[in-house]
């Protein structure tokens, strides 16, 4: 599965895209993979209330299903007028 990072938690990552094999059923346990993978991610990680997630370019929540997705996407909350 590809995983993309956008602004302050790609700078935080160091990357912008990588695949990933996982195991995780929900956004919410591939987080916590990715949290146990290295402090990087954790740090990023540390406060899921300030990052949003798109499965295949789709808003969604944290315990949703990733089942038959190929792209998680995790950005900061958007603001515009």
């Amino acid at each position: 599965m590809d995983v993309v990072y956008f602004a302050w938690v790609r700078e935080r990552i160091g990357v912008p895209r990588e695949t990933v094999e996982t195991q995780a059923a929900t956004v919410n346990d591939l987080v916590a993979e990715l949290r146990a993978r290295e402090d990087r991610y954790d740090l990023a990680f540390s406060d899921v209330s300030a990052v949003r997630v798109a499965l295949d370019q789709s808003l969604s929540d944290f315990d949703a299903s990733l089942a038959g997705v190929r792209e998680v996407a995790f950005f900061p909350p958007m603001t515009g007028g």
